[in-house]
């Protein structure tokens, strides 16, 4: 089953990334790909540099920033392959963010 993992950083969390977050991060990539669960992944630019993009009265519409007046932002995302929702859950649990921003866990359709 295919799972993806939203990566978002609390209202608390330092707007800089640093180097051992980085380092604690890409401990993790290389934990999940080693066992095959981890399909792919990236670090997303700030929520500032988003376009929200929505169609109303067949008009293109374009946003700048996030759609959502939020305090926490999305910043990542990781496709997994697991056996079942208690293998997402536990890999979702050892990613860095889960322990001072959130990581949110959906089960794709397919």
């Amino acid at each position: 089953m295919k799972y993806l993992l939203l990566i978002g950083a609390g209202p608390d969390s330092p707007a800089e990334v640093s180097p051992e977050a980085i380092a604690e991060a890409t401990v993790w990539v290389e934990e999940m790909q080693a066992r095959g669960v981890r399909l792919v992944g990236d670090r997303l630019r700030p929520a500032e540099e988003a376009v929200t993009v929505t169609v109303r009265g067949g008009k293109v519409v374009t946003t700048d920033g996030p759609f959502a007046e939020a305090k926490e932002q999305m910043g990542g995302f990781d496709l997994l392959e697991c056996r079942d929702l208690e293998e997402a859950i536990e890999v979702a649990s050892k990613h860095p963010a889960a322990k001072d921003g959130y990581v949110e866990l959906r089960q794709l359709w397919g």
